[in-house]
């Protein structure tokens, strides 16, 4: 079984696609436009919709990633025991329905899938505001830092790679913790100057996002191949230059989809930032 073929990164919320395999709950076709939730890194949920056919349709509540071993065993989500991409094993996106799977939805069939466009579009413009958000955060701290940590897209030291170390998105929205503890500050990172500095810090990083927001920037998906398994990257225009990370997850197409993009920053303890990122859609 070759991995699944997915179009999510030009945008697209429909499509056909042939059932491989049914397992439990759980429908996997040849191609797709849903986006799954990673099983390592899952900040964002899996693309909800419907599969249809003829005057026949069932709800999709979340694209899950899938995958098949060399004896042929599906496993799915969380159960997969190994990283997306090793070798020896086959790729796919499995779209988990709200209940038992229909009779009219079997193995060789041809469905069309489609998305719930809205909450696409919500989810996409949350992870590219988190994107941002963790860019103009790295450029409001990078004075703290008495040792260079490694530049980040913009040359800015980069606190979002040495500190994060979880992020949850939703529709129009997210929330990313950091991690302050003692090996930030060995790598040269000043946490005490930042706690007395947090309510300046967070107004440069929304000042510098309602600067991006307003240059209505170019934003896309870079992918190395058709498959789940590709390597895909972030990639957007902004006054500073062209910047990106690699990213499996959906974008906006431009910044002109925003109204504002803001964060606010807490310290519920001396060892945590958390970062909420909210969105208002143009």
């Amino acid at each position: 079984m070759p991995a699944t073929i997915v179009t999510f990164p030009s945008g697209a919320t429909a499509g056909e696609g042939t059932v491989t395999r049914i397992v439990g709950d759980v429908v996997v076709l040849d191609a797709t436009p849903f986006h799954p939730v990673d099983h390592t890194w899952p900040d964002q949920p899996g693309d909800a919709g419907v599969l249809r056919s003829g005057e026949h349709s069932v709800e999709v509540v979340e694209a899950v990633m899938a995958a098949e071993d060399a004896d042929g065993t599906l496993f799915v989500g969380s159960d997969i025991p190994v990283k997306r991409g090793t070798d020896g094993w086959t790729w796919l996106v499995g779209h988990r329905l709200t209940g038992a799977v229909p009779q009219w939805l079997s193995a060789g069939g041809t469905v069309t899938a489609e998305v719930d466009a809205a909450r696409r579009a919500a989810l996409s413009r949350a992870h590219t505001a988190c994107h941002l958000a963790s860019l103009a955060l790295d450029a409001a701290l990078a004075e703290l830092w008495r040792k260079d940590p490694g530049p980040d897209p913009l040359g800015n030291p980069d606190f979002e790679g040495r500190a994060n170390q979880t992020s949850s998105i939703h529709p129009d929205g997210s929330i990313d913790e950091y991690r302050l503890g003692k090996s930030l500050r060995k790598a040269g990172f000043d946490s005490e100057a930042f706690a007395a500095s947090l309510s300046e810090r967070q107004q440069r990083v929304n000042a510098q996002l309602a600067t991006w927001t307003a240059a209505d920037a170019a934003s896309r998906i870079v992918t190395d191949g058709p498959t789940i398994i590709d390597r895909r990257r972030w990639e957007c225009d902004l006054p500073e230059g062209t910047v990106g990370f690699l990213c499996g997850g959906t974008h906006a197409a431009s910044l002109a989809e925003f109204a504002s993009v803001q964060v606010s920053l807490a310290l519920p303890n001396p060892q945590l930032l958390v970062m909420t990122t909210t969105v208002v859609p143009a």
